[in-house]
């Protein structure tokens, strides 16, 4: 079996995909724009081959490595990144070369919240009002009758990029006078806590892994006004969320995938859809599923590609909470502090990327406890300035 990764060394955790295909006699071949010598060791030893293109944006360059890669080792059974920002061009790769998962024609409703919108709608899950505005005249019609603040997200795009708050009518005026030649969504804002379904499916779409997490504040928030990030995941799912989220995942269709699908709370107790996105959750959240389980969700997601099989029993036994902390900020407890303090509760601390780090902030600290009451102290503590 040859599988390809796309940039298999970002997020640098990721590594460990490549590492539980290897150990399933899989051939990893990796594809990325970074020099080999430049790719950790456990990586280099997990790849049967390694192409290296000078931009991974040139497509003409990732096409020639795959015919490569074909040429040398045969047929190419998947291509994957895990990698929101790659999504679409895996799915170009894969529509190019015939090769099994999501290929270009169904990426319409990751492409554009309009759709992914719609889709919700279908499977019975309430959504925030919406339009698709062309023109300032729409953006009036449309708050005049859901009334501001308002959010403003482009319609065709992924993550949180280029999302914007709208409070009063010298926003929007100043938003349009500035926005980009591309189309935007407008949504009415939704005030509700922010939690997140996220898991697994196999070949045949049924859900083999879930779990939620609870979180501070959306991304959006978290980049445009600087904030500090923290979520935690909870061994037992709110009321009415596990429902709710197991629709989205099948109208969704999703099949050999990880997911995560965001939703907010309201004080009614009813369930608001916000976005799906099929690849793992970012930065060291697949850490978390593992700390909070006992269990490896590298491996099992190698195990599901290869074999088809999910293999591991998992019960929640802890509650494992991502901390984020900024360098432009000056925090109560120093960083050797906060290990004297908690080093029994951290499994794994350190930098985040630059890339990653106004949304998840220049260090992070994972904390894990059974406890969820006494890891909310410990996130207050940590944050504190």
């Amino acid at each position: 079996m040859n599988i390809v990764l796309l940039s298999p060394y970002f997020p640098p955790n990721y590594y460990h995909f490549a590492v539980a295909l290897r150990q399933n006699s899989v051939n990893v071949l990796g594809l990325g724009d970074a020099p080999y010598g430049d790719l950790r060791f456990e990586l280099r030893s997990a790849l049967m081959e390694y192409y290296r293109v000078d931009d991974l944006h040139r497509y003409d360059d990732l096409i020639r490595a795959c015919g490569y890669f074909t040429h040398r080792h045969g047929k190419l059974n998947r291509i994957e990144s895990h990698n929101e920002y790659w999504l679409e061009t895996d799915a170009r790769l894969r529509t190019d070369f015939n090769i099994p998962g999501p290929k270009s024609d169904a990426l319409t409703w990751v492409k554009q919240k309009s759709k992914m919108k719609q889709i919700f709608v279908q499977a019975g899950i309430d959504v925030a009002p919406g339009l698709v505005a062309h023109t300032y005249e729409d953006a009036t019609q449309f708050i005049a009758e859901v009334g501001y603040p308002i959010v403003a997200k482009p319609n065709t795009g992924v993550g949180a990029s280029g999302t914007y708050k709208i409070r009063n009518d010298a926003e929007l005026a100043q938003f349009f006078a500035a926005k980009p030649a591309t189309d935007y969504l407008l949504e009415a804002f939704v005030s509700g806590a922010l939690y997140s379904f996220d898991g697994m499916v196999d070949w045949d779409g049924n859900i083999v892994f879930c779990t939620s997490h609870f979180f501070s504040q959306g991304i959006m928030e978290t980049v445009n006004e600087e904030r500090d990030l923290f979520y935690y995941s909870l061994r037992e799912f709110p009321p009415g969320l596990e429902d709710v989220g197991r629709r989205a995942v099948a109208a969704f269709k999703l099949r050999e995938r990880f997911f995560h699908i965001e939703f907010f709370h309201l004080d009614n107790r009813r369930w608001v859809a916000l976005e799906v996105n099929m690849r793992p959750p970012g930065g060291l959240t697949m850490d978390m599923f593992n700390y909070a389980n006992d269990i490896d969700l590298y491996r099992e997601w190698a195990n599901v590609v290869a074999f088809g099989r999910f293999q591991a029993k998992y019960t929640r036994p802890y509650h494992c909470a991502y901390v984020g902390r900024r360098k432009t900020r000056t925090y109560r407890l120093s960083h050797a502090e906060v290990l004297g303090r908690y080093g029994s509760l951290i499994p794994e601390h350190g930098p985040m990327s630059d890339v990653l780090a106004p949304a998840l902030g220049h260090y992070a600290y994972l904390f894990r406890s059974p406890d969820l009451e006494q890891l909310r102290q410990v996130i207050d503590d940590v944050l504190a300035v």
